[in-house]
């Protein structure tokens, strides 16, 4: 079975109950994708979308990225294109999120306790979120206009949701394929494939952050008090 296609710039969720009515209403059957690096090793976060020919994108969402011990959580998120996200600072020190990526240009100025409106991600692609403040806080939002988009687990497998009959179009991105985080493989499944996916990184792996005294004592501090 061919694998290896990449295509970049391109267009970029459980289905919803109607949907998978629809689905299930010809023959399906169960697929599970596994996604690894170029030695085999398994890759978490990595997402999963299909295309199912005459199944619409899942409506629009409202969901949360957290800031705790200055990083985000979750760290790559995926929400049909639409939806909203919110911020809350769960931290004692002041955040400023942003985000430069063409899907989503977005300011979040300082903040703490009060935590911002919500951004509206109206446009499909891959958007990178980091912190003015706190270097070494990078997380992603994956908007997409798929029927179906999700990430595979800690081991690297996604078990996808009952196909219908035939092959149907698939993209997968993990963060570390591209620095410019626009490069997605692509190729085929079928209604009933166990699916191995090699992806070549090319990205740049993040240097741990070197914490000053000031910050260890903070970090240290609020590990205590949860």
């Amino acid at each position: 079975m061919p694998l290896l296609c990449k295509s970049a710039g391109l267009r970029h969720f459980a289905w919803p109950l109607s949907i998978l009515a629809t689905l299930l209403s010809v023959q399906a059957q169960a697929a599970t994708v596994s996604v690894t690096d170029t030695e085999g090793s398994p890759l978490e976060h990595a997402v999963v979308e299909l295309y199912i020919e005459g199944t619409a994108t899942p409506p629009a969402t409202d969901k949360n990225i957290i800031q705790r011990d200055a990083a985000f959580h979750p760290t790559v998120t995926t929400v049909p294109t639409g939806s909203h996200v919110a911020f809350p600072n769960e931290d004692t020190t002041r955040h400023h999120v942003f985000s430069f990526s063409p899907a989503k240009v977005f300011d979040l100025e300082l903040f703490l306790n009060e935590t911002p409106p919500p951004i509206h991600f109206d446009q499909a692609g891959v958007v990178v979120l980091g912190c003015n403040i706190h270097d070494q806080m990078q997380a992603f939002i994956v908007v997409s206009d798929a029927p179906y988009a999700a990430l595979t687990n800690a081991d690297g497998t996604l078990d996808v949701p009952d196909l219908p009959e035939g092959r149907h179009h698939m993209r997968v991105w993990h963060s570390r394929m591209d620095d410019r985080q626009n490069v997605w493989w692509e190729g085929d499944i079928s209604d009933a494939d166990t699916l191995t996916v090699s992806l070549e990184l090319n990205a740049l792996t993040p240097e741990p952050p070197t914490l000053s005294p000031l910050q260890q004592r903070f970090r240290n501090a609020t590990h205590t008090q949860q």
